[in-house]
């Protein structure tokens, strides 16, 4: 008879309450709370099922998997995301960093010189993913994380430093490319708000409902952040500069106009063949 406090009645209990909410992975998210909760890896959790959890981690557990059934994020309930081989913390201050961004991150890169200084900048730094992964990946880069949250910049400070790389990001409170009005940089990289007001409500509830609203929405449109920040990037890249943007599921054809005085503008597409990233490169 299976104890009530084994790993396999508890992920059972778990994946049933999950499952009543509609959590998209009932078990994947099951497994993941209890591995937080008790340190134990995926494979001890199937290697011995019959293993008991203390009256603590049980009650533990539990507040973990009630917090998931209210749509909260898996990420923010461990406070951590890995992103292009690199971890995270993360928390409800800054998006949550998603693979598609990962695209933006190996666009920069081919365009980075392994050996050579480069100077950078990071629109919208949030928890700084894109920043410190190009600072660990090129050695030589220094980078400008901007963000207009002081939350934020902390966090992406904590990032920075936890990877070795924080001698070489600087972290600057601003709204988009402002407070770097005097500089020039080889490349702009930047994640923005691009969602239209009027598509809050078709959003996942965990998205809609959890990560900050300033980091999702753009304005009525979906493309007043790219507006603004394509003027700025105009006079704080050095000629020949590159500038790139990860962009919404359908927007490129407005990219396209928007960037229609900029030379090589091409887009990357995502597995499903969606355009998600924006290069440009400054006359």
């Amino acid at each position: 008879m299976t104890s009530l406090r084994s790993v396999a009645h508890q992920l059972k209990i778990a994946v049933i309450e999950l499952r009543k909410s509609e959590i998209r992975e009932p078990g994947r998210d099951a497994e993941l709370l209890l591995m937080h909760v008790t340190g134990l890896s995926r494979t001890d959790l199937i290697a011995h099922p019959e293993h008991t959890l203390t009256e603590e981690q049980i009650r533990q557990y539990e507040r973990l998997v009630a917090r998931r059934k209210r749509s909260e994020p898996i990420q923010y309930i461990l406070g951590e995301r890995e992103f292009y081989g690199l971890r995270f913390v993360v928390t409800p201050d800054v998006l949550i960093p998603r693979p598609e961004t990962e695209l933006l991150v190996e666009a920069a890169l081919e365009h980075i010189p392994d050996e050579k200084p480069a100077s950078l900048a990071d629109v919208g730094t949030g928890s700084g993913a894109i920043a410190v992964a190009l600072a660990h990946y090129r050695p030589m880069a220094k980078i400008a994380a901007l963000d207009v949250s002081p939350s934020a910049l902390e966090l992406a400070r904590r990032n920075a430093a936890a990877h070795a790389v924080g001698d070489r990001i600087r972290l600057l409170q601003s709204d988009l490319l402002e407070a770097v009005a005097g500089e020039q940089f080889d490349v702009i990289v930047s994640n923005p708000p691009y969602i239209a007001d009027g598509d809050r409500d078709s959003l996942e509830a965990q998205v809609r409902d959890h990560e900050p609203a300033i980091a999702l929405f753009a304005g009525p449109t979906g493309l007043e952040v790219y507006e603004r920040l394509i003027i700025q990037a105009e006079t704080r890249l050095k000629p020949g500069g590159w500038l790139m943007m990860e962009i919404g599921a359908g927007q490129h054809l407005q990219l396209r106009q928007l960037l229609n005085r900029w030379q090589d503008v091409t887009f990357r597409d995502d597995l499903q063949g969606i355009a998600r990233v924006a290069l440009a490169r400054r006359a």
